[in-house]
């Protein structure tokens, strides 16, 4: 084991492990009814699951004898009683887990190691880089979004609490662990109300100001530290972009007014962190000349702030101005003095100006077309033919048209709020900043038209062509369209009005590519296929058009949805693939869990930065894999989505999931604003289903199906066509493969089939549970042979306890959780009273809080 491996697995040991065992014991005191006996009951529960589990038992055996055995229980409710207690107690484990990773992050994770910026550092000095850092730099970026998709099953408050309690663990204050844990006890876990898309963006603007500001501000530091000449002013390494109130994709409740009112909350947000770091400023910076253009700045933005009415056009130069003034009356009258708060405070003013994160607005492809074809039928703005015109003859239509359509001229609903939406960017923009909103992504995108409907709108709402600060953002994101964008690309590269708008942004065109819907769609081994080989083309396609093409990864947390090790796919792949950015999505519980605090984010957003720019500067590869290796890796993903085509086929496939796991109680839980599925069908369609509820069902079944389904089968495949040892030397050879690999065991890791081991002879469940499971089995028997270890995640013996310890400290609930979805399936059988259907459906809702908080990166 690598000797770093060993340090940071010690101290996970001393810190987390231990502390855990410590701590724990202050539960007792937690407010509760009968708090102490539940603790005992709950340690005896687990005994019984781990015994149970290993003797075939089902989950509803294991339960039942549990209540005989350990309790004097005979009435149902005194049962549900207690175990809705122990989801409680379960739940404030996991939070106490949880904040004692982030409180030992920094003992644990080496901050100056492999990956980190201080790494950078030394191999750019000791290879004599500096020039190429600086060339890199010019226009090298990541770009964070942060998106409110319905992964975070922390409510805001506990989120607070994790935070407060972790500083309090990496203090050892035993006094306010307790009064924290107390504070815990007593607050609720469960939404009783949907939040808004206000409410989503507000919890997300709580890290931005809290941990994204601090981090951001940290390592600009340290480059203009280091490497004085490398940064460029006009490109900040690190910019932030925001989802919550622009995404609409399937959200009905994003309007207008939302957008413009996150719009607002984040200028007010970022003008607040600064007028606090200008108020600390004037503290230290008591000099002549010095403090009276400290409190004329401390009063513009006090007033932004604080006085309603009194919003000034304050704008980003004009901070910059003052401050860089002040810079120059402390170099050359005062020594220096305090010269780094000042350089601090200037380097976060340019990484973040007044927008703080730039606002996207996301919308479905099919939105647009009936706003077009309103638009026709109400106005002239549009031949009153559109509707019935082919898609070339609404291309050019679209690529001609002008003018400044009201949205008075229509009723309430999606055409009239398609319209103001893109008035409102206008707005955002004269506030904010041309960086406040300037992207305009558009979700299912499967052809010209539809990029092209986007910007006839645009057009259609007062941007004048030779004025439009918008970048449109196609999306693709089934394996069809993925293998379909070049073909779009190359049209709108050929449509001389498209170019035209591509040439005034600089020739750099943006391009989504979605790893939820791509895996939903065709299984793990392809979907990330798909999006390589869609890369590959398009990179080529840009360069033969002069554009230089930016991707945006639309990546969840678990590996189905794109998660797992990001950095190590950047840093893997070659030359030949665009690299002028790296942009991502940052969902939900990743944004908890990777960045929730600043220790993490820094670290985290370092690993992404080396991975650029150590790419550039010291890897000789000009292409990721080479030309046999990409059609072995052709080879398995076609055998792979074989296999999960198959099972996905199978008529059973929806209905195990949706009344096994649960799937349909998805939306109950209250943690996002957005409906599980699109459409408003009654009837379950996979297409419908968004990917999220459906990769989180999976995950609380503990077989997470579309992280490894198909693997094992197209290695076995490969294995019988001889071809296993080529296989074995891709593996050492290629990180990107490699890192596939890994992150299949994580997914693999979080499996465990025991605990619906019961189904394998159920009449209408046996054949599907068998199918998956032996798929299980297929893939970690070839995933051993390929890495010649026994254990899943060995190389990460960190990451491989704490899901080991995780997955412990919820085992009751998935228990109870299956225990209570065992009863439903029997009460809908039997057409017992609906009250009765209830109590139990509550169960299953309120296991999978603790079920999901505890994987980190479940859904």
């Amino acid at each position: 084991m690598h000797q770093q491996s060993t340090r940071g697995l010690q101290q996970f040991r001393n810190f987390v492990a231990i502390k855990f065992q410590l701590y724990n014991s202050l539960f007792t005191s937690l407010p509760f009814h009968r708090i102490e006996k539940t603790g005992i009951l709950l340690q005896l529960l687990q005994n019984n699951c781990e015994e149970g589990f290993k003797k075939k038992q089902s989950p509803e055996q294991i339960i039942e004898e549990f209540f005989v055995k350990h309790t004097s229980y005979v009435k149902d409710q005194d049962k549900l009683d207690l175990l809705f207690r122990f989801v409680q107690y379960v739940e404030r484990q996991v939070v106490l887990f949880d904040a004692l990773e982030d409180a030992a992050f920094r003992d644990v994770h080496d901050m100056s190691g492999i990956g980190t910026l201080k790494h950078l550092e030394s191999e750019v000095t000791q290879l004599g880089k500096e020039d190429e850092l600086e060339k890199r730099l010019r226009d090298f970026s990541i770009r964070l979004v942060l998106t409110a998709h319905p992964t975070q099953f922390y409510p805001g408050t506990v989120l607070g609490i994790i935070n407060d309690l972790s500083r309090a663990l990496s203090e050892n204050n035993a006094g306010q662990i307790n009064v924290y844990l107390q504070q815990l006890g007593k607050t609720p876990f469960l939404n009783k109300q949907k939040p808004t898309p206000y409410d989503e963006a507000v919890s997300l603007i709580w890290y931005l100001e809290n941990v994204f500001y601090q981090a951001a501000g940290r390592i600009i530091g340290f480059f203009r530290t280091q490497f004085p000449d490398a940064l460029n002013e006009k490109n900040p390494i690190i910019n932030m972009g925001f989802w919550p109130g622009g995404d609409r994709d399937g959200n009905p409740f994003v309007t207008a007014a939302t957008t413009l009112q996150v719009a607002d909350g984040l200028r007010g947000a970022i003008i607040k962190c600064y007028y606090l770091d200008v108020r600390r400023l004037k503290r230290r910076l008591t000099f002549k000349g010095v403090d009276t253009i400290l409190a004329d700045l401390e009063k513009q933005l006090y007033s932004n702030i604080f006085i309603p009415g009194q919003r000034t056009d304050i704008c980003k130069q004009d901070i910059m101005d003052a401050l860089l003034k002040i810079r120059d009356i402390l170099v050359f009258q005062h020594n220096g003095l305090f010269l780094h708060l000042v350089d601090s405070l200037i380097n976060k003013v340019q990484v973040f100006g007044l927008h703080f994160a730039s606002l996207d607005i996301r919308q479905d492809s099919s939105i647009h077309n009936i706003v077009l074809e309103a638009v026709a039928a109400k106005t002239t703005a549009l031949p009153s033919d559109y509707s019935s015109l082919d898609a070339a003859g609404k291309v050019k239509v679209l690529s001609e048209v002008s003018g400044d359509i009201g949205s008075h001229v229509f009723e309430d609903g999606i055409v009239k709020d398609t319209l103001q939406t893109i008035k409102a960017i206008k707005e955002i923009q004269q506030y904010n900043g041309a960086a406040g909103c300037n992207r305009y992504i558009i979700s299912q995108c499967n052809s010209t038209l539809n990029v092209m409907e986007v910007f006839g709108l645009l057009s259609l709402c007062g941007w004048k062509k030779n004025e439009l600060e918008i970048d449109i953002v196609p999306l693709f994101e089934t394996i069809d369209d993925l293998q379909r964008a070049g073909d779009v690309m190359r049209e709108l590269y050929e449509n001389p009005t498209y170019r035209n708008h591509l040439n005034r942004r600089t020739n750099r065109q943006t391009i989504m590519l979605g790893f939820s819907d791509g895996t939903k769609d065709g299984g793990y081994l392809m979907a990330n296929w798909s999006i390589y080989k869609a890369k590959e083309a398009l990179s080529s396609l840009s360069t033969q058009y002069g554009i230089d093409v930016v991707f945006f990864d639309g990546r969840g947390g678990p590996p189905a949805r794109g998660g797992g090790k990001t950095h190590k796919f950047y840093a893997s792949l070659g030359k030949h693939i665009s690299n002028k950015e790296i942009q991502l999505t940052i969902q939900g519980q990743t944004v908890s869990s990777n960045f929730g605090t600043i220790d993490s984010a820094q670290f985290n957003i370092e690993q992404l930065l080396h991975a650029g720019i150590s790419n550039e500067l010291f890897s000789v590869k000009e292409k990721t894999l080479e030309d046999a290796e990409e059609l072995l890796l052709q080879e398995l993903s076609e055998e792979s989505f074989k296999a999960y085509s198959q099972l996905k086929d199978d008529p059973a496939f929806l209905d195990y999931l949706s009344q096994v796991s649960p799937l349909k109680f998805y939306s109950e839980t209250n943690i996002g604003s957005r409906p599980a599925k699109r459409g408003g069908s009654a009837r379950l369609t996979l297409k419908d289903l968004r990917a999220i509820p459906f990769v989180g069902a999976w995950s609380q079944l503990k077989q997470n199906v579309t992280g490894y389904y198909g693997v094992g089968t197209a290695l076995e495949q490969l294995e019988k066509k001889g071809k296993l040892g080529a296989v074995k030397k891709l593996y050492q050879d290629s990180l990107f493969f490699k890192t596939l690999m890994d992150n299949c065991e994580m997914a693999m890791k979080k499996c465990f089939f025991p605990l619906t081991a019961h189904l394998a002879d159920h009449p209408r469940y046996g054949e599907i549970w068998n199918r998956i499971n032996k798929e299980y089995e297929l893939t970690q028997r070839y995933i051993f042979l390929l890495s010649g270890k026994n254990e899943l995640m060995a190389d990460y013996p960190v990451e491989q306890l704490s899901v080991q310890m995780r997955e412990r400290i919820v085992l009751p609930l998935l228990t109870i959780q299956q225990y209570a979805m065992t009863r439903i399936r029997t009460i809908e059988e039997s057409l017992s009273p609906a009250a009765q259907k209830e109590i139990f459906e509550k169960l299953v809702i309120r296991s999978s809080f603790g079920i999901i908080n505890a994987g980190r990166n479940s859904a």
